[in-house]
């Protein structure tokens, strides 16, 4: 595939897929190093908490308002006005970004204790914990300006139908942050390499991970750059604030940072209920990395390559073509999500044992992970159909729908978490089950929202469909955790229970598309045909 050709929707999903696939692999052996190093306690949960506000801004840049709204100014203009222009607004922007974005970074600095004591203010109650996040924020804030970048670059290689690079950027992040962010730990506490082969990490081993991770960014940014180079950018320094075309991006680009936040903003919210219960961050956190594997996946995916696809719809005044893509990419999310979700929560403590519980993470770390995890699994489908939708509407021109519904399910929110902790007093897991709650509820709001501007199909064909992924879900749910629970029964070793879990997985795959066939769900069929044609030898897709 040349830079040049536009490949089908499902075949471009699938690369992107197969790159966040690695992505939240990495992701996960990053927070499990992390995890084992300083365990769930006051350490982990400094970290958690200082790094929150800039991956809350990197959730928002990296996959959602600045790459969606540049996305699709990028494309309007490559297409109406020709290369040249194309290449200008993005110097432009680019510009912008590193003056505004820096300016940014400088008030956070000056900022971090105003902005630790509002997300979480029950850190005062254990000694140093406050202080500690305020001198980690500072360290890790200007992360944002390096991957706001990246995510710019990325937005700009996808317009011109290039994905597998720029989703492969986030595993380049993991993969430096982890090996940077432990040889800084070591090189930042001597008492650990004093001890190298049984060490103990003190905060000054938090100031090494966090460097690291800064190092991890800027190779994000840096390694999509040949790609862009290739296509004939070159970067000239291009600031002007008053330029008309700035504010068309902040135009459609703001009512998205509301509207593509919902579920982060959500767990900001939550994390501030969660500062007081010690360890509470560190268990939600831990669950969430892993319900944002099949988000990453199935919903990022394929919101990046429809985002192109419905805005030449709509340019060319073609809204069935619109209405069919955003379908076709709505209803593939739910048929890989609701597995997904049912599989996750049927072996929730295995695997989170499996991943995490070594070093300082203990058991107890491990059952509370996994109650955050199955509360999360309940609205996973709804995080990865937003992930679709959202996008839609900025191809429409209609940024302030899913920003008015995201304001409502904000607001939702935060008075199911004040009644969870003054009168339910479910603790954590309450705080995941009340994200999920609201997801599905923002959800149906999108899609009876786009669904009055573009046919998705009828009530009827979508129960159908729903109540046979259900089932084929609930198949595939039962025969992970049967599988699993017979060799934990038979078999106390931990090698021979990995591997039982790795079998239970791949029957539950097995079971769910067995099922999907008989059900005669036609995604099953195509969800593999996209899977096989990214293997070795798999007959490439028509473009």
């Amino acid at each position: 595939m040349t830079a040049a050709t536009e490949p089908g929707t499902r075949r471009s999903a699938g690369i992107v897929g197969l790159a966040v696939i690695g992505s939240r692999l990495f992701g996960l052996v990053r927070e499990q190093v992390f995890a084992a190093m300083f365990g769930a306690g006051k350490l982990l949960d400094v970290y958690l908490a200082s790094f929150q506000i800039p991956n809350l801004l990197r959730d928002l840049f990296a996959e959602g308002a600045l790459s969606i709204a540049f996305t699709t100014l990028f494309t309007k203009a490559w297409d109406k006005e020709g290369e040249g222009a194309a290449w200008e607004l993005a110097n432009l922007i680019l510009s912008a970004m590193i003056f505004l974005m820096g300016g940014l970074c400088l008030l956070a600095i000056v900022a971090s204790p105003l902005l630790v004591e509002a997300t979480n203010p029950g850190y005062h109650t254990v000694p140093g914990k406050f202080e500690m996040t305020v001198a980690l924020t500072r360290v890790l804030f200007p992360f944002i300006l390096f991957v706001s970048l990246a995510a710019a670059v990325m937005g700009m290689l996808n317009a011109r139908f290039v994905f597998g690079i720029p989703a492969s950027a986030s595993t380049v992040f993991n993969i430096v942050s982890v090996v940077a962010g432990v040889s800084l730990a070591y090189a930042f506490d001597p008492a650990a390499r004093a001890h190298w082969s049984h060490p103990v990490f003190d905060e000054r081993a938090l100031f090494g991970v966090s460097v690291g991770v800064l190092l991890g960014g800027l190779a994000q940014l840096l390694m999509q750059l040949p790609s862009l180079y290739r296509l004939g950018f070159r970067f000239r320094w291009s600031l002007n604030l008053k330029d008309p075309r700035l504010a068309q991006l902040w135009t459609l680009m703001w009512p998205s940072v509301v509207a593509g936040a919902a579920v982060q903003v959500n767990v900001l919210v939550n994390g501030n209920f969660a500062s007081e219960i010690n360890g509470g961050r560190s268990w939600l956190f831990c669950a969430f990395r892993l319900a944002q594997l099949p988000i990453g996946i199935f919903g990022v995916a394929l919101a990046t390559t429809t985002l192109p696809a419905v805005s030449r719809a709509y340019a060319r005044g073609d809204m069935a073509a619109f209405g069919a893509t955003a379908r076709d990419s709505l209803r593939l999310a739910w048929f890989l999500a609701l597995p997904a979700s049912a599989g996750l929560a049927a072996l929730a403590g295995p695997i989170i044992g499996l991943i995490y519980q070594h070093g300082h993470f203990s058991a107890r770390d491990t059952a509370q992970t996994a109650l955050a995890l199955q509360a999360y699994c309940l609205g996973l489908a709804g995080y990865a159909a937003i992930r679709v939708l959202t996008p839609c509407f900025s191809a429409l021109n209609l940024p302030r729908t899913p920003l008015r519904i995201s304001l409502i399910g904000i607001g939702l929110n935060l008075v199911l978490n004040l009644l969870n902790a003054r009168v339910l007093g479910l603790g954590h897991a309450g705080l995941a089950l009340i994200t999920s709650v609201v997801a599905l509820v923002n959800f149906l709001q999108l899609m009876a929202a786009l669904s009055g501007q573009v046919d998705l199909g009828g009530l009827r064909q979508w129960a159908l469909f729903l109540v046979r992924c259900a089932a084929a879900a609930a198949l595939c749910g039962v025969a992970a955790w049967g599988l699993n629970h017979l060799v934990e029964a038979v078999t106390p070793s931990r090698l021979w229970r990995a591997a039982g879990l790795a079998g239970a997985i791949g029957l539950s795959v097995l079971a769910y598309f067995a099922a999907a066939r008989l059900l005669r769900l036609d995604e099953s069929a195509q969800a593999w045909a996209m899977i096989r044609r990214r293997l070795p030898g798999g007959r490439p897709a028509p473009a």
